[in-house]
């Protein structure tokens, strides 16, 4: 399919320019018939002075038709020129009859109606244009040929609304979508980045520019990745600490986003919120840093505990958590101070009224989950943090992050990165102001939520929940996965995802599912077909003409699976780029073009520059314990030094 014969013309029932063009020629040839006639008639009577006045061009004396109205009476009924009237007329009339006559025609053979099924069709150049995609500012979402100009044109948008990328594995999305976008944004981003390819091609050119560069790698065992400790992000000393709380217990336990199906799970999230608080403030209290997982599995199931877990809700019982906060957060309100405490001691009850079989079945549901937190690299790069979420959006320059995946690493390490999501999706859309009757959202930089293998993540709740609605947060989601069978098996048939993204950008599909989506959305056209038959009988031949009109998708399904794709060496190497669809709400698709980032000199120019070889440092504590445990208190720092770490 070199080229799309259908939907490249407007189906619209409008009246033709060439109508006006026609009625104005009209005007013209009888305005220059008349002067004629009266400079043919004036010239017999030697133009006499009372024919009025004349005027000269080409050599010629010329009158207006209207002064024919003034002439002497008689002068256009004398018989001398009677054969100049004549003449006259026919040159007037003459192309008005067979323009009469062929319009006649033209309406006698029948048309069909171009519009009766459909009126899908390409975008235009005019098209594109008024959708905003030739600014040059914002995400790239593909390229489009310009037959007239002979010349690529990259497609861009810098709207706040969310797009959907559907590319299969190899396809070039990378070198056509997340490469240059990367290297054109100059807000803040997160980068879903599976094997690391994109922090090596952009994070030199950004970190150039001056943004701050963040490189969370969890299974990264050489001590250049950033460390982020989601437990940090848990504000003890507001009205939202427990909250907070709970949203990690949830995220911990309910690793894969289906929900908490059975008896233990549920019964583990009743206490795994009480434990998590505990461990927080005996370690602020003790330590004066934060606790972090691996604190957490370590207090759950430290061997040299001889009661075991019951041993443990016992403590939690006995420590005064108020006095800890208050202690830590001098002047906090008394209220949240016993809050705490009820919270913690409640979960821990709980606990001890259950059999000793029951609870250990409970406390293992828990430390099965936290199992991935134990591993000493992960427990390292989670150990502290050295950004917070809310500098994303909020530092003096932009930040740019990549959360590093190794594939083998995937599945291990999905937990983390759906705790990570959430909190930074709950943390960044929690607050909105209002003013002048509007709602506005305070941030210094805009934040791109660049997602390739969205679907990898498993179901995260909260970006079905945030999709809504972040965009007015300055969050802006590009959401990239294979097809839509993926997305459906993760998020369903019936997803916010696919409702709220209002660009989706599509490359050649694989499964027939997508194929049919796509067709779907590039619209119904309406085909008309002309039919001649002539037949012969005694009174001779006879010819008829009947019109049909038929409707078809802009693409068929199956014109949809032949979509040409990217151009590929004997290595696999993308080396000339194939075509893709974009489609967006309200507006006629676009038939595309891919970009490819190497092929352009400033792209290629930026990919070149080398990464940094260690991550930006933007937030941090204190890493040492800066004063002793408080004395009297009944949790000492002896007790808890095993679960501890300097």
């Amino acid at each position: 399919m070199t080229e799309q014969q259908y939907g490249h013309i407007s189906r619209t029932a409008t009246k033709r320019p060439w109508r006006w063009l026609v009625i104005f020629s009209v005007f013209l040839w009888s305005l220059a018939v008349l002067m004629w006639t009266a400079q043919r008639i004036a010239w017999m009577f030697g133009n006499h002075p009372s024919l009025g006045e004349p005027f000269t061009t080409l050599s010629r004396l010329w009158y207006w038709p209207w002064q024919m109205l003034y002439w002497p009476p008689g002068t256009l009924s004398a018989p001398e020129i009677q054969p100049i009237t004549d003449q006259g007329l026919m040159l007037f009339a003459g192309p008005l009859i067979l323009a009469g006559l062929l319009y006649m025609a033209a309406h006698q053979t029948p048309k069909g109606r171009k519009d009766l099924h459909g009126t899908a069709k390409w975008a235009t150049y005019r098209d594109i244009k008024a959708m905003g995609y030739l600014s040059g500012l914002g995400v790239y979402i593909g390229g489009w040929y310009d037959p007239k100009k002979k010349e690529q044109l990259y497609l861009r948008h810098n709207g706040p609304e969310h797009l959907l990328g559907l590319a299969p594995t190899r396809a070039g999305k990378g070198v056509g979508l997340i490469l240059p976008t990367l290297l054109a944004w100059e807000q803040s981003s997160v980068v879903f980045d599976i094997k690391g390819e994109n922090y090596a091609l952009t994070s030199g050119y950004l970190k150039s520019q001056g943004n701050k560069i963040l490189r969370f790698e969890p299974s990264d065992p050489t001590g250049a990745t950033a460390c982020f400790n989601p437990l940090e992000e848990i504000r003890l000393d507001g009205d939202r600490a427990i909250s907070d709380v709970q949203q990690v217990a949830n995220m911990v336990l309910d690793p894969d986003g289906k929900g908490l199906p059975d008896y233990w799970d549920k019964a583990a999230c009743g206490f795994f919120g009480g434990v998590l608080l505990h461990c927080l403030l005996v370690t602020r209290h003790a330590k004066n840093r934060h606790a972090n997982l691996y604190d957490v599995s370590l207090m759950l199931e430290d061997p040299e505990r001889e009661g075991g877990p019951r041993d443990l809700f016992e403590e939690i019982i006995a420590t005064d958590h108020a006095a800890m906060l208050a202690t830590i957060f001098p002047g906090i309100d008394v209220k949240k101070t016993h809050a705490a405490h009820i919270f913690c001691a409640s979960a821990a009850s709980g606990m001890l009224a259950k059999a000793d079989k029951e609870m250990a079945g409970v406390v293992s549901t828990a430390t099965a989950n936290l199992a991935l937190y134990r591993d000493p690299v992960v427990a390292r790069n989670i150990e502290r943090c050295d950004f917070r979420i809310m500098d994303l959006m909020n530092h003096a320059a932009p930040v740019n992050l990549y959360l590093v995946i190794s594939p083998a690493d995937i599945d291990r390490l999905r937990p983390l990165l759906r705790i990570f999501m959430t909190q930074l999706l709950g943390r960044l859309t929690e607050k909105m102001t209002f003013a002048d009757g509007a709602g506005t959202a305070v941030y210094a930089h805009r934040l791109l939520l660049m997602l390739d293998e969205f679907t990898s993540l498993g179901k995260l709740p909260i970006i079905e929940r945030a999709i809504a609605f972040m965009a007015g947060y300055g969050i802006k989601g590009y959401f990239i996965v294979q097809d839509t069978k993926q997305l459906n098996n993760v998020y369903g048939t019936d997803n916010a995802l696919m409702a709220n993204c209002h660009i989706r950008i599509a490359y050649a599909p694989n499964i027939s599912e997508t194929a049919d989506y796509l067709s779907k959305l590039t619209g119904t056209t309406t085909v008309v077909s002309k039919k001649v038959s002539i037949s012969r009988g005694k009174g001779g031949r006879s010819r008829s003409t009947s019109i049909a009109e038929t409707s078809r998708p802009l693409l068929t399904p199956d014109e949809c699976l032949r979509l040409p794709g990217a151009e590929k060496d004997s290595s696999g190497k993308v080396t000339a780029p194939g075509d893709m669809l974009i489609f967006t709400a309200g507006q006629s698709p676009i038939y595309g073009r891919q970009i490819l980032y190497f092929i352009d000199p400033v792209f290629s120019a930026r990919a070149k520059i080398p990464p940094p070889t260690k991550s930006d440092i933007i937030y941090g504590y204190p890493r040492q314990n800066q004063r002793p445990a408080p004395a009297g208190q009944a949790i000492t720092e002896t007790e808890y030094e095993k679960y501890l770490r300097d």
